[in-house]
């Protein structure tokens, strides 16, 4: 597992851990971004994550964010997928999708640590029937394959 930067941000800041003792490796803003009030932005971070198939990456906001700056992750927590890595729609880009629930507008500087990312493997069912491929970036899974249910 490893993290890179995607070509179109090679300058982007790579995830890290700040202690031994954490859970989370610290994702920055690869750019300014300013999120209106009430309003959900995508914060880019210039990076995206080679796992290993049975594992994925847990998004979540850095517990300061909402009271610092009046953001929350509008998905409650983003998943990414072991698959997402390379895509062919975006490198498999990590973003942060954020939602302002202040009436001020929230800017984030380029550098600024927004979020967090922590690996975790996942299991299957014996009678997992997944044959899809992904076929594009951000909120792609839906478009990989019909669900099987028996």
């Amino acid at each position: 597992m490893k993290f890179e930067r995607i070509s179109k941000y090679p300058e982007a800041i790579l995830p890290e851990r700040a202690t031994t003792g954490s859970a989370g490796y610290d994702f920055a803003s690869a750019e300014d971004i300013t999120v209106k009030p009430h309003e959900i932005a995508l914060v880019p971070t210039g990076i995206k994550c080679k796992l290993c198939s049975n594992s994925w990456l847990m998004l979540a906001l850095r517990s300061s964010t909402p009271r610092k700056k009046h953001l929350m992750l509008a998905n409650g927590i983003g998943i990414i997928d072991s698959d997402y890595y390379n895509n062919p729609d975006n490198e498999g880009h990590i973003m942060f999708q954020v939602y302002n629930f202040s009436d001020e507008v929230v800017t984030i500087a380029k550098g600024e640590r927004i979020g967090q990312g922590v690996i975790l493997p996942f299991e299957t069912v014996y009678n997992d029937k997944a044959i899809g491929e992904r076929v594009g970036g951000f909120g792609s899974t839906s478009a990989a394959a019909p669900v099987v249910n028996d």
